[in-house]
């Protein structure tokens, strides 16, 4: 067993001046240790067992004891699900394991902005973030056109709750991000203002900005090559030799028969060295022959013990795609066992050194929701889970505590280990 930590409190916990043991009959050390061990997920629906229970699932030292006692495969891997603008709906943790679902509070409310979507999501040690995205603004003329939103926010699970951060230099949503381990930065590229009512409408851009996370500043970076929406980033290497990669997206849009709107979407990447605050980018050529596929599909990446390098994925409809580096194409890696009947929505992240393929379970297609009874209830949601390197398939079944059907074609999802 592990020795007693020396942050954990001897002789009880005190919780508004009165001694409280955690379990009656065991010492507070061990009693500590045990509770660590709990799941992540499971820790709201504790916190009403009792007043030193409350006080200790709340506790700032729980997280980083977790951190120190439990080994990364055995602490919480868990998906943030955000269904809609989550300043009016609570953002979710679903832990695929334990399938079990933990809210989180909403973000700041801003009372001249409402239905943000086209935001990025990303987690930074216990810290889980909020960046830009697409919304509208009662405040701008006309009312109806979708505006990019510079904000930046942080949830520290430490303190259980949202701070608003310095906002971005260029508004922006649907852009490319990453973060920058060693340096602590954030760097995100391109995006515009389009939002998902308006699927052909919306700016687009080309410029790059990092944020710093001990200064809370974002400072400006050398452009993309040409405007560039919609596209996704990550990073390679390690050290100097780091490099920030963005893919996809679309940047100038055609008309057909000269009314309806198509976007021209990029087949190509484009690629800056991470040395001396950024250089230049470089462009490789494209990552598939015409007609092979339209767009991108949707991206992640598998990072960590046992890659030489990133493994990059993509859910392309039914099929699942690595990036080979050295081809600089995709290559088919395996396809979905249970087909879903709308590929639109669908969700995919990487977790655990896993690929989880999310999907309604019923079948329904989100656009007929509202005109549904049974949309009060929300569907039952399908996980098929694909292991890279045992190349075997696995699936759970769970039922989500919203109150509607989500939407994974226009839903957040992001991953974050507890």
């Amino acid at each position: 067993m592990a020795p007693p930590c020396p942050w954990i409190p001897r002789g009880g916990v005190q919780v508004q001046n009165l001694s409280l043991t955690l379990i009656p009959s065991l010492p507070d050390d061990l009693a500590s240790l045990i509770l660590t061990f709990i799941p992540y997920s499971h820790h709201p629906r504790l916190k009403s067992v009792s007043k030193s229970w409350r006080w200790f699932f709340s506790s700032k030292t729980l997280i980083p004891l977790r951190r120190v006692l439990l080994p990364p495969s055995a602490q919480s891997h868990l998906i943030c699900i955000f269904p809609q603008d989550p300043s009016i709906s609570s953002p979710y943790l679903f832990d695929p394991k334990n399938r079990a679902w933990c809210p989180l509070p909403p973000t700041p409310c801003n009372p001249y902005a409402y239905g943000l979507c086209n935001f990025t999501s990303i987690s930074i040690g216990s810290d889980l973030y909020v960046i830009g995205g697409s919304l509208f603004d009662t405040r701008s003329f006309p009312q109806d056109r979708p505006c990019a939103s510079s904000s930046t926010f942080r949830f520290n699970f430490l303190d259980f709750c949202w701070e608003s951060l310095s906002p971005m230099l260029t508004p922006r949503g649907s852009f490319a991000c990453a973060f920058i381990p060693d340096a602590d930065k954030i760097v995100v590229a391109g995006g515009g203002s389009r939002h998902w009512m308006y699927e052909a409408a919306g700016s687009r851009m080309s410029s790059v900005e990092m944020y710093d996370i001990v200064k809370d500043e974002w400072i400006p970076l050398d452009g993309l090559p040409r405007f560039r929406a919609g596209c996704v980033g990550f990073l390679v290497g390690h050290g100097d030799n780091r490099e920030f990669w963005v893919m996809g997206g679309y940047g100038q849009s055609r008309t057909l028969s000269g009314v309806f709107p198509v976007d021209e979407y990029y087949k190509d990447a484009v690629v800056m060295e991470l040395k001396n605050g950024g250089c230049k980018w470089r462009e490789l050529g494209d990552m598939w022959d015409e007609g092979e596929r339209r767009k991108l599909g949707k991206t992640v990446v598998l990072d960590g013990d046992g890659w030489d390098h990133p493994a990059i994925f993509m859910l392309d409809g039914h099929d699942i795609f690595r990036y080979q580096m050295a081809y600089n194409r995709w290559s088919k890696v395996t396809s979905v066992p249970r087909k879903f009947s709308d590929d639109t929505s669908v969700g995919f992240v990487a977790l655990d050194g896993e690929l989880h393929v999310l999907s309604l379970l019923n079948g329904v297609r989100v656009a007929n929701c509202s005109r549904s009874r049974q949309q009060k209830k929300s569907a039952t949601i399908l996980v098929q889970i694909y292991h890279p390197r045992k190349k075997r398939w696995r699936s759970i079944i769970t039922k989500p505590p919203f109150g509607h059907p989500i939407n994974f074609r226009t839903a957040v999802l992001s991953t974050i280990q507890l």
